[in-house]
């Protein structure tokens, strides 16, 4: 793998300066909710995130934009520590693998990778590897592994059938997952994406919220974005793709593009949660979406998880466990911080995207921030830029 060198090197430069980016409330874009300190993911302790880019044009013309995005629900832990979860598809046209154990048995054993549609297979078996090489085997000598890999298509700007992610990337992913900030836009998993016809990637924001019973809950939410027409695209209520109709994804050779893209939605909360009200809160990830003006088409994959780092204690593996959970008609506040959190972190995905070349003479124009404000101003949307 003689580019490997080359592309790692454009993965730092790439994660460095899509770190720097301005987010959606640095431009007034108005949202509900409390963020927390980063407004990302990882405000959920213990979270972490690592992802690998992968930009270079090739000596045969063809175009690798693309890459992958580990999260890791219990930081370090996550290899021997499960998490309780749960998944939901809007519309199943895409692939989480690992799913049919998450739903049996409530519990996500692993990370939760991100990658391009026709790379799931390599990064899952890369996953085991490492679990393997990490030591530690079960009783039986192995570790019985079904890792949850997910995609979004990128082919229409990365050399998607060039199989340019490899197994060193997936544990580079691994290895160098941290909390703390998270880049957005052109990174990672995201690098190749695009939403509303504008360039898009990875996205992702928080809510706290107060507990009943005292204290806080926060609420995380990371976004693979691919999705969506331009015509119904709202930010902020604002119906912003019946004005910026230009720059759409071009090629002059191809025909106008179809709702053929996806979505990946990862919900993470520290409140104490069981599977079957994971569920719940993965479903609510639908009307966050439903706000940007998504209607999930027939060609789309829009599929959401979410897990609860809480309950550590009842998931090691005892004859008689005991776990805590909100009550009933305490959900409420989890459910509208994760419809908020949802639309604020794909609208930061669009924000930090920037323009992208691909193959075949097709690019991809990221959303014009000067425009978006003007439009935020126009139907008095506008709110002074706050971090």
């Amino acid at each position: 793998m003689p580019r490997i060198p080359v592309a790692i090197a454009l993965c730092a430069i790439c994660a460095l300066a899509s770190a720097a980016e301005p987010r959606a409330r640095d431009l007034g874009v108005p949202f509900e909710g409390t963020a927390g300190p980063l407004n990302a993911i990882t405000d959920v302790a213990g979270v972490s995130v690592g992802q690998v880019t992968l930009i270079e044009d090739l000596a045969s013309g063809r175009k690798v934009r693309t890459g992958l995005t580990a999260i890791l629900p219990r930081g370090r832990d996550t290899l021997d520590a499960p998490v309780f979860g749960a998944w939901f598809a809007l519309n199943g046209n895409g692939e989480m693998t690992g799913t049919a154990w998450l739903e049996e048995s409530g519990q996500l054993e692993g990370p939760v990778m991100l990658t391009n549609t026709h790379s799931v297979g390599v990064v899952r078996d890369a996953v085991i590897a490492e679990r393997v090489r990490a030591g530690g085997a079960d009783a039986s000598g192995y570790w019985w592994s079904l890792p949850v890999v997910a995609e979004t298509w990128d082919g229409e700007l990365n050399d998607i059938n060039g199989f340019h992610v490899h197994p060193t990337h997936v544990a580079q992913a691994l290895a160098e997952a941290k909390g703390g900030p998270v880049a957005e836009g052109n990174v990672g998993g995201g690098t190749g994406m695009v939403c509303h016809e504008f360039k898009c990637g990875i996205g992702t924001a928080s809510r706290r919220i107060k507990a009943d019973g005292g204290g806080n809950h926060t609420v995380g939410v990371l976004v693979q974005a691919n999705y969506g027409m331009r015509d119904p695209l709202r930010i902020a209520g604002v119906p912003v793709g019946q004005y910026l109709r230009e720059d759409r994804i071009y090629s002059s050779a191809a025909p106008a593009r179809g709702e053929t893209g996806s979505i990946i939605i990862v919900i993470a909360t520290d409140a104490p949660l069981l599977p079957h009200q994971l569920k719940r809160i993965a479903r609510r990830a639908t009307m966050g979406l439903a706000r940007m003006g998504s209607y999930a088409g027939n060609g789309s994959g829009d599929i959401f998880l979410a897990f609860s780092t809480a309950n550590a204690g009842a998931l090691k593996g005892d004859a008689l466990s005991q776990a805590r959970f909100v009550g009933l008609e305490h959900l409420d506040g989890l459910f509208e911080a994760t419809v908020q959190a949802t639309e604020e972190a794909i609208v930061n995905a669009m924000v930090a995207a920037r323009d992208m070349q691909g193959n075949d003479g097709k690019y991809a124009k990221a959303i014009p921030h000067a425009e978006l404000v003007k439009l935020l101003k126009k139907f008095g949307r506008y709110r002074s830029a706050t971090k």
